[in-house]
């Protein structure tokens, strides 16, 4: 019995110096070289180009200016049903083809339009979203660094991440992981807005609003080229609950299309 443990131990201890000796002897795993990727390089899915919003659900509310305290499946609190109360409808057009006030245009309203939108990278960590209605332009900052240290704007201050496909747009949102996003997904977070209209009909949003979103591509079986984005906007000040939106846009094969309008100040 003794003679087997001796055995046993020796081997044991050859093995090791074995495995200790081949480990020393494999080649070290090579070291990333040079700087990160910049946000454009690393990008796992292609926003650019120009794109039309197709409206398909809501058409009331996003095709049309609804009429006065219309604000239907929109959380408002006492606060924001007062404020919406107070909308004009004289003031405004009753069709999208009315100029209209830019707060509707703000940050919390803008992806809900009926609009082409035109995606370029302003610089490789800054990805630019302008809409010819409107003429509006939102900057995804990449770098927290580069963002601008301003006051309440429009567009606010927008910081972007990309996720990979093992990440989904569910995740840290709505306190649940969704299904996996193939090829991945842009995740965007905005602060510092000013008060705005989710609703083109005077339906309020104010200065204290924290926006989410989640942009993904995809192909219909016809082979064209949509992003959809996922918008939650949360309100303490004016929204009982977050309200969340989808919204939808096909690629265009240029911007021939594209026809700026101003908005009303």
């Amino acid at each position: 019995m003794q003679i087997s443990v001796v055995l046993s131990a020796a081997v044991l201890s050859a093995a090791l110096t074995l495995s200790e000796t081949a480990a020393a002897q494999r080649p070290a795993a090579p070291r990333p070289q040079g700087p990160p990727p910049t946000a454009e390089k690393a990008a796992p899915i292609d926003l650019t180009g120009y794109w039309v919003s197709i409206v398909t659900e809501d058409w009331r509310w996003r095709m049309l200016t609804a009429p006065h305290g219309d604000y239907a499946s929109v959380p408002l609190n006492a606060a924001g049903k007062k404020l919406a109360d107070t909308f004009d409808p004289s003031r405004y057009g009753p069709v999208w083809t009315t100029q209209i006030d830019c707060r509707a245009y703000g940050a919390g309203g803008l992806m809900r339009m009926p609009e082409r939108a035109h995606i370029t990278w302003d610089s490789p960590e800054t990805l630019m979203i302008q809409t010819d209605w409107g003429e509006q332009t939102r900057r995804l900052y990449f770098r927290k660094s580069d963002m601008p240290q301003s006051g309440p704007t429009a567009q606010g201050d927008s910081f972007a991440v990309w996720r990979r496909p093992q990440l989904s747009n569910g995740q840290g949102a709505f306190g649940r992981p969704g299904p996996p996003l193939p090829g991945g997904s842009l995740y965007v977070v905005t602060d510092h807005l000013s008060a705005g209209w989710l609703r083109r009909n005077g339906v309020p949003y104010g200065t204290q609003t924290h926006m989410q979103e989640w942009f993904r591509v995809f192909d219909d079986p016809t082979g064209k080229h949509w992003f959809d984005v996922t918008t939650r906007i949360d309100d303490p000040e004016y929204l009982a609950a977050p309200f969340i939106t989808s919204s939808d846009f096909r690629e265009e094969s240029d911007g021939s299309k594209w026809s700026p309008h101003p908005c009303k100040q």
